[in-house]
């Protein structure tokens, strides 16, 4: 006959497993990446000394202020990411744990993952060129537009590469600049047809705004509340869901005039 075990012994054995599975996550690579923000770019402006914005074959203006796209950095997909890292990154608001899958696409080598940020670039360079000529309504002009970044891949800067074709080729379309003179910030992707689309790491892109000296973060609207998680103070967050809601919302911030949306 087998003898009953007592409370004690029983709470013992069922823990020993969960202390095992404890030990062996401890020490076993997780599927997370860690990400923190990032470097943010000026793209009225150069970057590493090359001009992001080029164009011809139509005036230029002389712009001022800033529009910074900004970046957050993620731990490689080949990098071994462990529980204390998760933890670690878990309580840290300068930090993010997120999922690997979100941030690279699952299965893919260190290259072809590269080489799918730099086409996902060049896309969303040709889109956001489109939509800032197509609001404009010069889309049957002879202009030429080169968009270039060093080292930055993905679809986010979309929204803010349109932002500023529009600030060079038009301004607040009687003489001013978008900016106001201000460092505006933002992220967000950008349909050809002017729609602003949703990206990832937002909390951590306002914090990269913030330490870069931005006052304005315009912020794709289905993301306000992730926006206001990390927000720094004095950091004002302008919601957009098209490039002409965006160009509206800070032409109203410059002039004083109109409503400002806000998250």
């Amino acid at each position: 006959m087998l003898s009953r075990l007592t409370r004690s012994r029983t709470l013992a054995v069922c823990a020993a497993p969960v202390v095992a599975l404890l030990a062996v996550a401890a020490f076993a690579p997780l599927p997370f990446s860690v990400a923190q923000p990032g470097t943010t770019v000026d793209v009225l402006g150069k970057d590493k000394g090359a001009q992001v914005i080029t164009i011809s074959g139509a005036p230029v203006r002389r712009t001022e202020g800033q529009l910074r796209m900004t970046t957050i950095v993620a731990t490689s997909p080949d990098t071994r990411v462990d529980l204390p890292d998760v933890i670690d990154g878990w309580f840290r608001t300068d930090r993010a744990v997120m999922p690997r899958d979100s941030v690279y696409p699952s299965g893919d080598s260190v290259r072809e993952i590269q080489q799918h940020n730099r086409e996902q670039m060049k896309q969303s360079q040709d889109e956001a060129t489109r939509a800032a000529l197509t609001y404009l309504n010069r889309e049957d002009e002879d202009i030429e537009i080169a968009l270039k970044l060093a080292d930055v891949g993905g679809p986010s800067a979309g929204l803010l590469f349109s932002l500023g074709i529009v600030d060079k080729l038009d301004g607040d379309g009687d003489g001013g600049d978008l900016t106001g003179g201000r460092v505006v910030a933002g992220t967000g992707t950008i349909e050809a047809d002017g729609t602003v689309g949703p990206v990832g790491g937002v909390p951590l892109k306002t914090q990269a705004a913030g330490r870069d000296g931005a006052t304005v973060f315009l912020v794709p609207e289905a993301e306000c509340a992730e926006a206001q998680a990390e927000r720094p103070e004095g950091l004002r967050l302008i919601p957009v869901t098209t490039l002409k809601g965006a160009v509206d919302a800070l032409v109203a911030l410059e002039k004083g005039t109109g409503k400002v949306p806000s998250c």
